[in-house]
């Protein structure tokens, strides 16, 4: 695992997934880049604040926080960062990091 950039702890609802000898699973590279902007997004209190809006015009300018939050990261290529937010409770993202050919694909549950 040593070609790995970027090496985390796999966080699955809440709660670190454990492999059968009890050890956490690693995750690495473009899953752990959305694993933390997943976090970062969670931890903002936006994703809380978009449930609650309901009018169109401010729910698209929690989304366009959202975007800014995720192009904050270092990783992430800014201007690739797209964000979709619907009313059924679920955000989701998608961007380019810099060191990854892979898309960062991410959802958000409110």
């Amino acid at each position: 695992m040593s070609d790995k950039q970027y090496i985390d702890i796999k966080v699955v609802d809440g709660g670190w997934d454990i492999d059968a000898g009890q050890q956490p699973i690693l995750c690495s590279d473009a899953y752990s880049i959305a694993q933390d902007v997943k976090h970062a997004i969670m931890e903002s209190g936006l994703a809380r604040e978009l449930q609650a809006e309901r009018n169109p015009v401010l729910r698209a300018n929690v989304l366009l926080q959202i975007e800014q939050i995720a192009e904050q990261d270092l990783r992430i290529i800014p201007g690739t960062v797209t964000v979709t937010g619907d009313v059924s409770g679920t955000v989701g993202l998608s961007a380019q990091a810099y060191d990854s050919e892979d898309v960062i694909n991410t959802e958000v549950n409110i």
